[in-house]
């Protein structure tokens, strides 16, 4: 099982000279998690959706994005891989050769190589993330820095009586935000004596306007954005099992529920290729 049985080759990418906006637009459209950056044909970073949430009034790609990205060949093993995006705890490798890119490998490629492997590990305590939820009326910008804070990737979402009602994640964070351009003013009136000379020219307008845009999520309930249909796994579902089922519903993460139906863990596709790693070669 190597890279290039598994990668994607079709990438979206963007190019340096660009900005943020058209980012913005290609995850909303696609619901990927982020784009390799290519700048006179070479793969020189990663933007995701988390740095569009962390950065909201950043708009040049190079700032914004990660550089200098681990690649990979075609050719590595997927098993060597999956330890890379464990040990790394990213989320995607870039696959290059003879300095140009060919592909991407991603957590969801392991993913489907797990599916078709048949490991009947339980994920029970060994593959489970401890987990919190939010209310259903929680406004959408409280979730997106709730999240930012404790590094989640996705929160259940309950309603008043305890019952899941919704996963919320990234993806729906991304899909329901719009840019917002607003202008700014610095105000210069309030020198001293002293920087007289220094701001002479500049003193009698007083003041200096400039744009701002950023990434902005509306004041409205998470209910309003997250997803309603839940898939949920059982404690002792198996490992290749889940892997299917999160490639099935197109999801990064799965709630575990007790035998009463009860949100007890959840499951996020970077904890579960943990068993790629942990299985031994045949």
């Amino acid at each position: 099982m190597i890279v290039r049985d598994y990668m994607t080759s079709d990438v979206v990418h963007v190019e340096i000279p660009g900005n943020r906006d058209d980012v913005l637009k290609i995850l909303k459209r696609t619901g990927i998690s982020g784009v390799p950056v290519i700048k006179n044909k070479k793969i020189v970073g990663i933007i995701t959706r988390k740095d569009l949430l962390r950065k909201p009034e950043e708009t040049q790609l190079g700032l914004l994005m990660t550089s200098k990205p681990i690649t990979i060949g075609p050719d590595m093993e997927i098993r060597e891989a999956a330890k890379l995006l464990v040990t790394k705890r990213i989320r995607r490798l870039p696959v290059v050769e003879d300095n140009h890119l060919l592909g991407l490998l991603s957590v969801a490629d392991i993913v489907h190589a797990l599916a078709q492997m048949k490991i009947k590990d339980e994920i029970k305590d060994k593959y489970t993330s401890s987990t919190f939820a939010l209310w259903e009326e929680t406004p959408l910008p409280v979730v997106g820095r709730v999240m930012e804070i404790s590094g989640v990737d996705a929160v259940p979402i309950l309603d008043s009586e305890n019952r899941l009602q919704g996963i919320i994640s990234e993806r729906d964070l991304i899909r329901s935000s719009s840019i917002e351009d607003s202008v700014g003013v610095s105000d210069f009136s309030n020198g001293t004596d002293d920087d007289e000379w220094t701001w002479e020219s500049i003193r009698d307008n007083h003041t200096i306007s400039f744009g701002i845009s950023k990434v902005q999520l509306p004041n409205r309930p998470v209910k309003l954005a997250m997803v309603k249909n839940v898939v949920a796994v059982p404690q002792n579902a198996e490992v290749s099992e889940c892997a299917l089922k999160m490639r099935r519903s197109r999801v990064d993460q799965l709630p575990v529920v007790n035998g009463d139906k009860k949100l007890v863990a959840m499951l996020y596709d970077r904890d579960l290729i943990k068993a790629f790693c942990n299985e031994e070669p045949e």
